[in-house]
């Protein structure tokens, strides 16, 4: 009798009530996905009337200035409140010159968005590795990239990017000192107003396959583990992100985000400041490859996979699915 009585008190608790049907699931989410989190990439070259497909990234498109705006205007119309600008420049030279062209196609791009989609967010990701001939993120001597050099071409990218309208600049280049550099930079001319995304905790990953077809940055030679982080560091990461918080970053970014979770969680917890994660190429490309051999239910997957990054700890995702998962929602 006494091990019955226990067996219906156990069953008191009956955590399947709250899952029976979706009005009570949704009564009892604990995280939610909206749009208004979601920043979506554009990938912005020259010409007019330019919507060339990445191969490697299905749905995605190397954009002209015009193509950008028309892109970004649906976005918008479908909730997603930003847009991230990487460049894809007419020329290339050693140091990268063109990132801080006012006429290159990302600061083009920026005062055509501001004067034609309402109430857009626009950031800008400053790196040279798009703008290097050599493909990598600073200035080289010899084989070894130049910190301080490199930090000083940096700032006047992110100072053009602020000139032409930029809401968010948002160095990914990952060199010691640059926050502080652009902050100060940006301070003196006026442009206060301009907030710092820091991609703080960027790993080296084998992750970002796609986008160096995308952006035409992949390195001539060798790779970006002097800069870019150790994959199996997690203090590291939070040392990081206080320096840069220390220099003036608004916010904060982890970069993966899938296979860094657990570091997501713990940047959030620790700092309790705004907070990015970038989905990244690799990450959108793995779901589209499975998803068109009939391996994966992608809109399931797509929203499940975001969800974990909010989940995680992210107040904003940078996606590719931004649009989709938008029109989802």
């Amino acid at each position: 009798m006494a091990v019955e009585m226990s067996a219906r008190l156990a069953l008191t608790r009956r955590p399947r009530r709250l899952r029976r049907t979706e009005a009570m699931r949704a009564l009892v989410r604990e995280t939610r996905l909206s749009p208004d989190a979601f920043i979506y990439p554009l990938f912005v070259c020259d010409g007019e009337g330019v919507r060339r497909e990445i191969a490697s990234m299905p749905g995605i498109c190397q954009l002209s200035v015009d193509e950008a705006v028309a892109e970004a205007r649906a976005a918008k119309a479908e909730g997603v409140p930003a847009v991230i600008l990487f460049g894809i420049p007419g020329r290339k030279d050693a140091t990268g010159s063109a990132a801080a062209d006012p006429d290159a196609p990302v600061q083009r791009a920026v005062r055509a968005l501001k004067r034609e989609v309402r109430d857009l967010l626009v950031v800008t990701d400053v790196c040279l590795c798009e703008y290097t001939s050599h493909g990598h993120c600073g200035i080289l001597e010899g084989e070894e990239i130049v910190n301080d050099l490199t930090v000083e071409h940096l700032a006047r990218a992110a100072v053009s990017h602020a000139a032409a309208g930029a809401d968010v600049v948002a160095p990914s280049d990952m060199m010691d000192g640059r926050v502080a550099a652009i902050r100060q930079a940006l301070d003196e001319r006026g442009l206060e107003q301009t907030a710092i995304m820091s991609y703080a905790v960027k790993y080296c990953s084998g992750f970002y396959g796609p986008f160096r077809e995308a952006a035409d940055s992949a390195p001539e030679s060798g790779d970006r583990r002097s800069h870019q982080m150790d994959p199996a560091n997690v203090e590291e990461a939070l040392r990081e992100v206080e320096i840069d918080l220390a220099e003036g970053a608004d916010i904060v970014m982890v970069k993966p985000a899938l296979p860094y979770l657990d570091v997501l969680t713990k940047v959030k917890a620790r700092f309790g400041q705004p907070t990015a994660a970038y989905q990244v190429s690799g990450e959108y490309s793995m779901l589209k490859a499975a998803a068109q051999r009939g391996w994966l239910d992608e809109p399931r997957v797509m929203l499940e996979t975001l969800t974990a990054i909010r989940r995680a700890g992210a107040d904003m995702i940078v996606t590719y699915y931004a649009r989709e998962a938008a029109r989802a929602l």
